[in-house]
């Protein structure tokens, strides 16, 4: 029987989002959640950022970013710089503290990715690599 494509990439997309949340809830993991993850991620990568920056590059509401940035603040992962342009507007940076639960977790998120791709050749994970990017930019082309 042949499957349609398109039904096979939207089953395989729930299975997978299904398998990965159940692997991050793992106590293995630290103190993280998915959101604070790519929150952080995001002030390690392009620097400090405010809300709106935040909400626009992850496509969230900024009522969502404002409270996820909040949580952070509260277990002081981020502190907030005043944007000099703006002195009503300010900046969020990543602390010490912020860049270590964010290494650990990223480490414990490698090491179980490894483990579950440690069969598959240095080809196929690139492949995989490439198109699970493909396809992510393309989810807001569309």
């Amino acid at each position: 029987m042949n499957e349609n494509p398109i039904e096979t990439v939207e089953l395989e997309l729930a299975i997978l989002i299904r398998r990965v949340t159940s692997i991050t809830k793992n106590k293995e993991f630290c103190s993280l959640d998915r959101s604070a993850y790519l929150l952080l991620h995001q002030i390690i990568v392009k620097g400090p950022a405010g809300v709106k920056a935040l909400s626009d590059e992850l496509h969230l509401d900024i009522s969502t970013v404002s409270r996820q940035t909040a949580s952070l603040e509260q277990k002081n992962y981020v502190y907030r710089i005043p944007d000099p342009l703006d002195k009503r507007a300010y900046f969020l940076q990543i602390t010490g503290k912020g860049k270590e639960e964010f290494y650990k977790y990223k480490q414990a998120r490698l090491d179980k990715i490894s483990k579950i791709l440690k069969n598959w050749s240095e080809e196929d994970r690139e492949l995989f690599g490439r198109l699970l990017r493909k396809y992510n930019r393309s989810i807001f082309e569309s």
